[in-house]
């Protein structure tokens, strides 16, 4: 079906170019209804073009005719002075606009001006030319989605990776590689799949193709959770190698290390295994539309599949076994239990065992009671039998 319509514009950051004079321009990244996720790059000035054409397309919905009737979302103009301040302060206000933009209804949304204006274009294939003095400095949105000029610490100097092995893309998204190129990492996605950029080049990239230039990246990792997090499949998997899990859609697990390759540590009762994240979903969120989002698309390959990988780093990359996570989950969970038991136990002290009651012996005969009794209840008893 192709690019037939937008269905969701995120606002990535800015760069600030020096090519062939200093400016600035937003990156946005444009995901299609065909599931395509593209990286385009606006100045400010084109983006207020696009918004008047807009108005005089549509001067109902811009509130041209009746400023009651306006849906059109507002934009003000660029400065004479267009700053790195201003830069920065403005990109709550793109985002707010791209997300506005979306909800129009579909005859302004999915119409020829708005998918014509954020379609790739020649220019955003190719990096800018290296300035002989500066390189492009590029200011990434906080993950917050918060932006405050009063927060400008300098540019955000993107990571660079190295590939171990070649790759070669099997979408048009994707970027090929070759053993020892590196890469800039825009974004790195939970699902394994990072966005990276190289000379004239851009593309999606399996993370398990790269690792950092100064060290073994298992030290970029966060340490396990065995308490987990719940999670439901969306998508069924059948093991390939013997640490990973079979699981089929629907299945409700616990996510206890969620690794940067893509391939999350589950804990399904007492097994564990690797599978891969971009087939699941956290608990009590949308499942369909997470279903949606990774139609047509393959969970990335893993670094134990990889072969002729070469590192640069003499220490050779570590990771926890399976047998590990279990023991440490099994003692984690045997731990809860046990601390649950002990909790139920004082909130309900009826429920503890009752004490055992001494046994009752049995009783004497009168002979006994009359031999072991004292003289003076042996003359009692004697006149109460004579009267």
């Amino acid at each position: 079906m192709g690019d037939s319509f937008i269905r969701h514009i995120a606002l990535l950051g800015f760069e600030k170019r020096f090519v062939p004079s200093q400016h600035y321009v937003y990156v946005f990244l444009v995901k299609w209804q065909d599931l395509a996720e593209k990286v385009v790059y606006r100045k400010f000035t084109e983006i207020y073009e696009f918004h008047k054409m807009l108005k005089e397309m549509f001067p109902i919905e811009a509130g041209e005719i009746n400023p009651e009737n306006r849906i059109i979302p507002h934009l003000p103009a660029p400065r004479w002075f267009d700053g790195q301040r201003a830069a920065e302060s403005r990109q709550g206000t793109l985002s707010e606009y791209c997300a506005a933009l979306m909800a129009l209804p579909p005859k302004i949304s999915r119409g020829p001006h708005v998918l014509g204006f954020f379609k790739v274009r020649p220019e955003d294939l190719q990096l800018p030319g290296d300035n002989p003095v500066r390189k492009p400095e590029t200011y990434l949105v906080p993950k917050d989605g918060k932006s405050n000029a009063a927060d400008i610490t300098g540019p955000i100097v993107l990571q660079s990776y190295r590939a171990i092995a070649d790759y070669q893309k099997t979408s048009g998204s994707e970027m090929a590689l070759a053993m020892g190129d590196v890469v800039e990492v825009v974004e790195k996605s939970e699902s394994g799949w990072w966005f990276c950029q190289m000379k004239a080049k851009r593309g999606w990239v399996p993370a398990s193709f790269l690792e950092p230039l100064d060290s073994p990246d298992e030290a970029e990792d966060p340490e396990p959770n065995y308490a987990g997090e719940p999670y439901v499949t969306i998508k069924a998997y059948t093991a390939v190698e013997e640490d990973e899990v079979t699981l089929s859609e629907g299945e409700a697990i616990e996510v206890i290390h969620k690794l940067l390759d893509g391939w999350w540590v589950v804990r399904k009762e007492d097994v564990t295994g690797y599978f891969p994240s971009m087939y699941l979903q956290k608990a009590g969120h949308d499942v369909a539309q997470a279903q949606r989002q990774i139609r047509g698309r393959g969970a990335p390959p893993r670094r134990s599949t990889i072969r002729n990988a070469r590192s640069i780093h003499q220490r050779s990359r570590k990771r926890l076994t399976q047998d590990t996570y279990r023991r440490n989950s099994v003692r984690f969970l045997q731990q809860r239990r046990g601390q649950g038991l002990q909790g139920q136990q004082k909130e309900n002290p009826q429920s503890q065992r009752a004490k055992p009651q001494p046994a009752v012996p049995p009783r004497p005969s009168a002979d006994l009671i009359l031999h072991r009794c004292s003289e003076s209840t042996k003359r009692k008893l004697a006149s109460a039998v004579s009267v």
